[in-house]
């Protein structure tokens, strides 16, 4: 079973996430299990300060050492230091992906820091941190988000999550092409129509037409994806 511990100061976020999404069927399916992990049970003082003043100056705030290191230490002894991973989602980190989701999927321990403000105290990244990701070249509020974007990604690519594992493995970014368009009923909805070549049940005519369209998205909206399946399957652009 993959276990997941998030350290987060807004647990209840992440538990609203995992009840409302197919993280939850990870949970039932006993296949992935989740620890959410209040930080400010960790924190000091009536109002369980987990931020403060950066050293040197400047705006903002900065996310405190003692609270994540004892947070840490703590689900560390939950699941075992044993093949562990801990992820910062920082935009300095090496941008996601699908590879890294997948790579990711096959790790049966991980613990995710959530930051906030103007992020977190440099000697926490010094001490535990293992592998930093971003989801992109911006800037989120919160760390949250991005830590449930990347475990969304794993987890349903951990055979058994979904009803069918071949699913994934069709999506856009798991394979080579973007995936083709799908459309279910009705067959037509303010003039618009289903494709003709997908009602009638000739199989090889379908594949061809959804390779065709596969081929046809990606050009047009994303060429850096294109050219890189061209050299991958060393042919030439007609």
């Amino acid at each position: 079973m993959t276990q997941i511990v998030v350290i987060t100061p807004v647990p209840e976020l992440i538990e609203s996430l995992i009840s409302n999404s197919m993280l939850r069927q990870g949970v039932d399916r006993e296949i992935a299990s989740f620890t959410i992990v209040n930080l400010r049970d960790f924190a000091k003082g009536n109002y369980r300060q987990v931020d403060d003043e950066p050293f040197g100056g400047g705006d903002g705030m900065v996310m405190m050492a003692e609270p994540f290191f004892k947070a840490i230490d703590h689900s560390i002894e939950l699941i075992g230091s044993t093949g562990i991973r801990i992820v910062y989602p920082s935009p300095q980190g090496s941008i996601w992906s699908h590879e890294k989701a997948l790579e990711n999927s096959k790790i049966e321990k991980l613990i995710f820091i959530c930051g906030h403000y103007k992020g977190i105290d440099e000697r926490i990244i010094e001490k535990y941190v293992t592998h930093k990701y971003s989801i992109g070249d911006f800037v989120v509020t919160a760390g949250e988000l991005p830590a449930m974007i990347m475990i969304d990604s794993i987890v349903r690519l951990i055979p058994g999550v979904l009803n069918k594992y071949e699913s994934a493995m069709t999506d856009t970014f798991a394979a080579d092409l973007f995936d083709a368009p799908y459309y279910t009923r009705p067959r037509e909805i303010d003039g618009m129509k289903v494709p003709d070549v997908l009602l009638e049940g000739h199989h090889k005519k379908i594949n061809e037409w959804r390779k065709a369209e596969r081929i046809k998205r990606t050009k047009e909206n994303r060429p850096d994806i294109w050219k890189k399946y061209l050299e991958k399957s060393d042919l030439t652009e007609k």
